[in-house]
């Protein structure tokens, strides 16, 4: 199998994994439903194992399927890696970059991945611009930026948008918390517990949650602590303050480590919403440089970051 068909394979492999649905993973690609139901069932057929549970609601892949996921993954990120790496050969790059960023989603994920790129490519610089919003485009200069990193989907049209990361919540809480507050099952219950909520413009997914394909809004009735920054809801919840619903990027790693515990999580990670984390740019502004950063982003974030990697293999073991 050459490596662009290996790609395609795995990747329609991963879409399928990612959405739970042949259909969903279907109108990724030029393909039927049922198209991709025969091509799952070759590579279930060529490694000799199930990776999917089929249900006539849901696809839902094995421990397997999630083990070979991870592989998957990997191998997709070396193709992507090695093909921007074979056009740059003939020049070295060369230049700056310059990233703006939100400061927590920056320091978590992004500092680390671009940390790495600068040691495979020592030509190029990165300036990285750290702010506090993950949304909020005003007052930038999008003539002294080469790469924009913002989560939902943006109204300027001056602005390409490259998908990154898809964007996953969770309502969680602190042990001591449900110890003294007792567990909520259904997302119905909210409503009789404290809560932190964002103080203004709320993300438009932020306490909904689907049933029957329909997504209802919860909240809990008293917020204890509002705020206009997700990192501050994270310290209040870790602080045992009430129930929080906040993106895995930031919460996954408390999860991992139980300091948070994830809630109306029995059938594994939530759905990712129809918007994710995207890297925006000027299109005459996308110089040679900035697609490899861009083609390593994708690499290190698509189709599953890792965070969601982790907490699926963490809730596959309980």
């Amino acid at each position: 199998m050459n490596p662009n068909a290996l790609t395609d394979q795995l990747g329609l492999f991963l879409d399928v994994v990612e959405t739970g649905s042949f259909s969903a993973a279907a109108r990724r690609h030029p393909l039927t439903p049922s198209a991709v139901a025969r091509r799952i069932d070759s590579l279930e057929h060529a490694l000799g194992s199930q990776l999917f549970v089929r249900t006539t609601h849901a696809v839902r892949a094995t421990p397997a399927g999630l083990a070979f996921a991870e592989r998957a993954r990997r191998i997709v990120s070396e193709l992507r890696l090695a093909r921007a790496e074979a056009a740059s050969l003939s020049n070295a790059p060369e230049g700056l970059i310059r990233v703006d960023a939100p400061a927590a989603f920056g320091r978590r994920h992004l500092a680390p991945v671009i940390a790495d790129f600068l040691q495979e490519y020592p030509g190029l610089d990165v300036q990285l611009h750290l702010i506090d919003s993950f949304v909020d485009m005003q007052g930038l200069n999008l003539g002294k930026v080469d790469l924009v990193l913002r989560a939902g989907q943006m109204a300027d049209t001056r602005m390409v948008a490259t998908p990154l990361a898809r964007m996953v919540r969770i309502a969680c809480a602190s042990p001591a918390y449900l110890k003294r507050r007792g567990v909520p099952q259904q997302p119905e219950e909210l409503s009789s517990h404290d809560g932190l909520d964002w103080d203004g413009l709320a993300p438009p997914f932020a306490w909904r949650f689907e049933r029957n394909g329909q997504q209802h809004l919860h909240r809990p009735q008293r917020i204890r602590l509002s705020a206009n920054n997700a990192e501050a809801l994270l310290y209040g919840a870790l602080a045992g303050l009430g129930i929080a619903h906040l993106p895995t990027w930031l919460c996954s790693e408390y999860l991992l480590r139980g300091e948070l515990l994830p809630l109306f999580c029995d059938s594994g990670l939530p759905k990712p919403e129809n918007t994710g984390i995207y890297a925006l740019r000027l299109e005459q502004q996308a110089s040679s440089r900035t697609r490899l950063l861009l083609e390593y982003l994708k690499s290190r974030f698509s189709p599953i970051p890792p965070w969601d990697l982790a907490l699926q293999r963490d809730f596959s073991r309980l």
